[in-house]
């Protein structure tokens, strides 16, 4: 993957990460946790989230002047406790 745009702001919100993924445009939105007392970085994820970050990538991409032939929501989940080591998950589609 390439990246393309790193914590682009509009009026609507953020996205963390766009990048090219051959020919797809990929929005990612990465979550960490140093425990699970709120929840997985896995559910910060839910609908509503998902379909905010759709709603910016249509922003990005209109700002851009871009059209790729497919655009996908991505989750980098991160769990980072104090002691040892991080686990990362990079769940394609979650959108």
């Amino acid at each position: 993957m390439v990246v393309l745009d790193r914590n682009w702001r509009c009026d609507v919100g953020e996205i963390d990460l766009v990048l090219r993924d051959g020919q797809v445009l990929v929005v990612c939105e990465v979550k960490t946790r140093r425990d699970m007392t709120h929840g997985s970085p896995h559910e910060a994820v839910d609908a509503t989230k998902a379909a905010r970050l759709q709603l910016l990538a249509a922003r990005w991409m209109e700002q851009r002047g871009v059209r790729p032939p497919e655009v996908r929501v991505d989750l980098v989940a991160v769990l980072a406790p104090a002691a040892g080591a991080a686990r990362i998950d990079h769940v394609r589609g979650v959108a």
